[in-house]
């Protein structure tokens, strides 16, 4: 470790979580500006008067002031702003279905089997990611070609007074009218599956020179190249689909010579791109071939919309495309589950030792049920859609395919049972978590004000019943709507009926439908004119383009993919200065950011600098959400030895009361003898029992990597910002441990071979671990 000099200064690179944070919030100063950046990623500092960059507050350290220079990573720009970023959120099930992706369980190396059941659900999951293109071009069809164009639209319908008579009796206008708006959401798709965030030149540099060593957290965070293959093959299978509706559906041959050579096209067209998605045909799908099958299956709507004109009076193909797609995504999302079993058994060697809270979701099978809910997400969407657009139209007697009352009822039922589960959440289970704990020993270890004891206690049950149970509640909701859809799909092929008692139920899904759609969409319009719609999307905006393209390409473009690189990039550049040592501090979501990123850091750099950088993270999702749901990229071994070759310089703010966060780098916490016990990440890579956490000043308990924060605050500071009332999952830079785990994470803390987790030891009666009285105790 080089000896800090009196050039050291401490470079804190902030990197921000979810929901578009403001320059002035995260740097937490009056005035930003740009320092860096290409505009969409955006390197800021603080600001004086003059809009000149300012330095950041000092730190206090080796018993002097040490200089900070405080800058910030701006990404919000990549998920949030504008009218097309808002129509992202339309694009949740295809984004959900890429998430899954990344949810499946890692491979053990040098294992056939294991290695042939990951890949064939891959190719189950790539498969069911081109369905749900192929459902949402086929839902769209029932509105705009059957609905308007066919219902509507014919000559001497009532339906729709205001319509121009000559649109009626044109026939290439109504042909037009039906098959326009699906060409252009396919373009829009296309389009969408075409942007990509581009790296700096440095960045992009260090990323091809990285070498494969070692797993760590954030090594997967790289565009697989699939999107070139996957863009062509949904948007052949999309144009074939409005092909197949326009003859009459893929079961039923047309009449006439060039109609059935247009239909078996189309249906070649379709077996191909699905036998291509599941072999993941990379190589083979040169840029040539790509270009002739869009020319070819753009060509071939064209001639079938020509050959189609003027429209049938009733658009038979409409329903037997919508079920059959439908019931093919069901089958394949089954099988998808059945071979996801097997394949988490043979990989649960990686995490069978840990404790039960450390191991991933549902054994690592949460990727059927998060693909399952990407399916019947998309299917309530079309569904709704169509149910908003007759109410709208305003004429009961427009028909609709008969799947959808099945759907409706399918809904009903869910919300029906999902209440339920919330009541009793909300009304039974917490409450009486709260009565059985009364107030947890480690509030009073943190020396809570008696009047501030039910209040933290509270916030404390409610944070930790969420963290370990909400996820169980989205995987009951989703496995029953999974069972009730094979139930459904039973009765529509004829086995069995539906009680009578049950049509209530599609009654209130018929109205969660619609305003599932018109709320959806009625969002999505008020996030491209105003900022706080916004900043919602982009909460779930945030989530889901996290990951990059894997499964489906019409997906927002992965964040992660540029902000890691960029940031690592940011650091190895104030490191060329021997004086400057850098912590990337991430909050929120942005903790997995830095953790990736100091993962490029520690195993690129020599290790005279990999010494001065150090990580802190605050309220991260990372130990109860990101580990357990993705356990191939945040697995638990890489965690513990990225903390390892940091030598201990990952400190993780935590507060128990943050649902959201918790702790990053220790668990299975105990109060023993007035004293916080626990388990976690050493110093040399392993993982084992920690010292007793030692309290510090403010009340927070220090255990191995973790700050424990007391929640809500004890009392005002002298020179620092003050927030009263429980905070949960906000306000963690206002903290007091802000800047000491800053200062501990730069490696200020020890001399010689002092250790990080034994800097505490300096305030062993409450004084400060730099070495100064606190005023407020003194």
């Amino acid at each position: 470790m080089p000896i800090p000099g009196p050039d050291t200064r401490v470079v804190e690179l902030r990197v921000p979580g979810l929901i578009g944070t403001s320059g002035e919030s995260l740097l937490d100063s009056a005035g930003t500006v740009d320092v860096a950046g290409d505009g969409v990623g955006r390197v800021i500092r603080p600001s004086d008067r003059l809009s000149r960059p300012a330095p950041g507050p000092v730190v206090q350290a080796l018993d002097r002031s040490v200089p900070r220079t405080l800058e910030g990573y701006l990404w919000s720009g990549m998920t949030s702003g504008g009218a097309a970023k808002a129509t992202w959120a339309l694009l949740f099930p295809f984004s959900l279905a890429n998430v899954a992706h990344w949810m499946l369980p890692p491979v053990p190396p040098g294992r056939a089997v294991p290695a042939l059941l990951g890949a064939v659900c891959r190719g189950l999951l790539r498969i069911a990611a081109l369905l749900l293109t192929m459902l949402l071009i086929s839902q769209l069809a029932v509105v705009t070609l059957d609905l308007i164009a066919v219902q509507c639209l014919r000559p001497a319908s009532p339906c729709l007074p205001y319509a121009p008579e000559w649109l009626r009796r044109t026939d290439w206008a109504r042909t037009a009218v039906g098959v326009l708006p699906l060409l252009l959401v396919v373009g829009v798709l296309y389009r969408i599956s075409s942007v990509n965030w581009s790296l700096s030149s440095g960045a992009a540099d260090a990323e091809r020179a990285r070498v494969a060593g070692p797993e760590l957290p954030g090594d997967q965070l790289v565009d697989p190249g699939d999107t070139p293959m996957l863009r062509c093959l949904h948007t052949v299978a999309a144009l074939a689909c409005v092909a197949l509706l326009l003859l009459g559906g893929p079961l039923r041959a047309p009449h006439g010579t060039p109609q059935v050579i247009s239909w078996a096209l189309a249906v070649a067209l379709l077996g191909f791109a699905a036998g291509a998605v599941a072999l993941r045909a990379r190589r083979l799908l040169v840029p040539v071939l790509r270009g002739v099958l869009l020319v070819a299956a753009t060509g071939l709507v064209v001639a079938v919309a020509l050959l189609r004109t003027p429209l049938p009076p009733a658009l038979a193909g409409s329903n037997g495309m919508v079920e059959g797609i439908g019931a093919a995504l069901l089958v394949v999302c089954a099988l998808f589950a059945l071979l996801l079993v097997p394949a988490a058994l043979l990989a649960r060697q990686a995490w069978s030792a840990l404790p039960k809270r450390l191991r991933p979701w549902a054994g690592g099978w949460a990727a059927a049920p998060a693909l399952a809910l990407a399916g019947l997400l998309g299917g309530g969407f079309g569904a709704g859609l169509a149910i908003a657009a007759r109410g709208l139209i305003g004429d009961a007697g427009l028909r609709l395919p008969a799947g959808y009352t099945l759907v409706t009822l399918l809904w009903g039922g869910v919300l029906v049972f999902a209440a339920l589960l919330a009541v009793f959440s909300l009304a039974v289970a917490i409450p009486l978590r709260r009565a059985g704990r009364g107030v947890p020993e480690v509030i009073r270890l943190m020396g809570t004000k008696q009047a501030d004891e039910k209040r933290a206690a509270d916030a404390w049950a409610r944070a930790s019943w969420e963290r370990k149970y909400l996820h169980r509640l989205v995987l009951a909701v989703v496995v029953t709507m999974g069972i009730g859809a094979a139930a459904l799909a039973a009765v529509r092929l004829g086995f069995g009926s539906i009680p009578g008692w049950l049509a209530p139920l599609s009654a209130v899904g018929v109205a969660a439908l619609g305003l599932l759609a018109a709320g959806l969409l009625r969002a999505v319009y008020t996030a491209a004119t105003g900022t706080q719609r916004s900043r919602h999307l982009g909460a779930f905006a945030d989530l889901v383009c996290f990951w990059p393209r894997a499964a489906h390409p019409a997906v927002p473009p992965c964040y992660a993919v540029k902000v890691v690189p960029e940031v690592a990039q940011r650091a190895r550049e104030h490191l060329k200065e021997p004086g400057s040592r850098v912590v990337l501090a991430g909050y929120h979501l942005g903790g997995l950011l830095a953790v990736a990123a100091a993962g490029r850091l520690a195993a690129d750099l020599p290790a005279h600098d990999r010494e001065r950088i150090g990580v802190l993270t605050a309220g991260a999702p990372l130990q109860w959400g990101y580990q357990r749901a993705f356990p191939a990229v945040f697995s638990h071994a890489s965690l513990a030895r990225l903390y390892g070759l940091l030598g201990g310089r990952w400190r993780g703010l935590c507060r128990g009361t943050d649902s959201f966060g918790g702790g990053a780098t220790t668990w299975r916490h105990q109060v023993a003898g007035g004293k916080l016990l626990g388990v976690g990440y050493l110093r040399d890579g392993g993982v084992g029992a920690l010292e007793p956490a030692v309290r510090g000043p403010g009340g927070v308990l220090v255990l191995g990597g973790d700050h424990w924060l007391p929640d809500p605050m004890r009392e005002p500071r002298s020179g620092r910002r003050w927030i009263a009332g429980v905070r949960r999952h906000t306000d963690y830079v206002a903290d007091p441990e802000w800047d000491r785990a800053v200062v501990l994470a730069a490696g200020l803390d020890r001399q010689s071979s002092e250790g990080v987790e034994r800097a505490a030891e300096r305030i062993a009666n409450g004084g400060d671990p730099l070495g100064r009285p606190d005023p407020e105790e003194s």
